[in-house]
């Protein structure tokens, strides 16, 4: 889940180096929250116009855990 989420910002920004995943267990084991940070200039190309790209980024991370049998939250932290 952490390296598709990666993979997915990685494409997005000018800066690839700057993106990093953190992955944080929740109380169940089956619920994680993945943090997605950028670099400050990339923020705008990561959340898009009116949050839409931010919205597909956590569509596409809910039906991949999906195949897992997991649920995701995915967070953009500044």
């Amino acid at each position: 889940m952490k390296e598709l989420l990666e993979y997915i910002a990685k494409s997005l920004v000018n800066n690839p180096d700057a993106v990093s995943v953190t992955e944080v267990q929740q109380d169940s084991e089956r619920s994680i929250t993945l943090e997605l940070r950028v670099a400050r200039e990339d923020m705008g190309k990561v959340i898009g116009r009116q949050g839409k790209i931010a919205r597909t980024i956590r569509t596409i991370m809910k039906a991949a855990a999906v195949k897992e049998n997991t649920r995701v939250q995915v967070e953009i932290v500044q």
